[in-house]
């Protein structure tokens, strides 16, 4: 398995911290979360049914007709490569790995591109796989570009897939309206913006027939009774949303001012993380863990990727940084 952000119960093993004290800046996930009510009983006795409103409520918020519940996006990306015949698949050098790792699995040819240039190699491959915005680099294609890779995959009855884990904050910028157009494949989730990685609720979209497809592979119940209930509400709650959005923004401006008061200038983000290209990507890891602050670590290239503290965290975060980096 690929590592990812988020492995507390690991780190606090391996530094010999409690589990409460740590700050986790690894995830990428909204620390302030829409906050979950009391559930109805019946969300934990009955099997789910499709019919509780949660696609009408999901076809609201992402402004599109055609859309599938699944177990987080994760299951999408898993089911996408057994749905096609081996084929050439172009993945972002530099970006969430599960997407080329499952391709790959599955026996498809990988061509690793970067992210600055991922149509240069357009008319040779099948497939084309876009984080949008990028993680961990945050950075973003335009509606245009990609309307056009799309239009080209889907000349020779290609895909284009588009990620949008970390698009809620600027919803304007998402695919979503396009997402009936024949050779596109939109992923969203509820785990980041939302703050409910653990409902484990995401959602593609596309044209009817690979949905079709993607339904049969993943079979019935894909979503628990509760997920469903809370991915609704979450869905339908505007006013969090709203306040959400200007939230985090201004949190994520405030997280790249502090981390450039100390030598450690982001070279992209969103409004959920900030990434910082950097020699000593492992020391000022280290450091931070040794301090019960963990934060992703990539190797190549090295980098770090810190996600936003809470509110009372924030001074604790700056006094580990005035201690954590190599050359204070």
């Amino acid at each position: 398995m690929l590592e990812h952000g988020g492995q507390l119960h690991a780190a606090a093993t391996r530094y010999a911290i409690p589990l409460e004290n740590w700050l986790d800046l690894s995830t990428g996930i909204n620390p302030n979360g829409w906050p979950v009510p009391h559930l109805s009983p019946s969300a934990w006795a009955r099997l789910p049914e499709i019919n509780d409103g949660l696609e009408q409520a999901a076809q609201a918020y992402y402004a599109t007709p055609h859309l599938l519940p699944c177990a987080g996006s994760q299951a999408i990306i898993q089911a996408l490569p057994k749905l096609r015949p081996t084929c050439r698949v172009g993945a972002p050098d530099i970006a969430y790995a599960e997407h080329a790792y499952a391709w790959q699995q599955a026996g498809h040819q990988i061509l690793t591109l970067p992210y600055d240039n991922m149509g240069a190699m357009i008319e040779q491959l099948d497939v084309l796989i876009i984080i949008n915005p990028n993680n961990p680099t945050g950075q973003c294609y335009s509606t245009e570009i990609l309307l056009e890779w799309r239009l080209a995959l889907n000349r020779k009855g290609g895909w284009l897939i588009v990620d949008e884990a970390f698009m809620d904050v600027t919803p304007n910028n998402s695919l979503m309206p396009y997402s009936p157009l024949p050779g596109l494949i939109i992923l969203r989730s509820l785990g980041k913006f939302f703050g409910l990685a653990g409902a484990r609720v995401g959602f593609a979209a596309a044209e009817m027939n690979p949905l079709h497809l993607l339904r049969d592979y993943l079979g019935p119940w894909t979503l628990t009774g509760p997920s469903r209930e809370i991915a609704k509400q979450a869905l339908i709650d505007k006013n969090w949303q709203q306040l959400t959005r200007i939230q985090l923004k201004q949190a994520s401006m405030r997280l790249s001012h502090l981390l450039s008061q100390h030598g450690l200038e982001p070279d992209g983000g969103t409004a959920l993380f900030q990434w910082v290209r950097t020699s000593e990507a492992e020391i000022i890891q280290e450091t931070l863990a040794r301090q019960g602050i963990l934060v992703r670590l990539f190797k190549q290239p090295q980098s770090l990727r810190f996600g936003l503290p809470r509110k009372p965290e924030w001074d604790r975060l700056e006094r580990a940084l005035c201690t954590s980096m190599p050359l204070n």
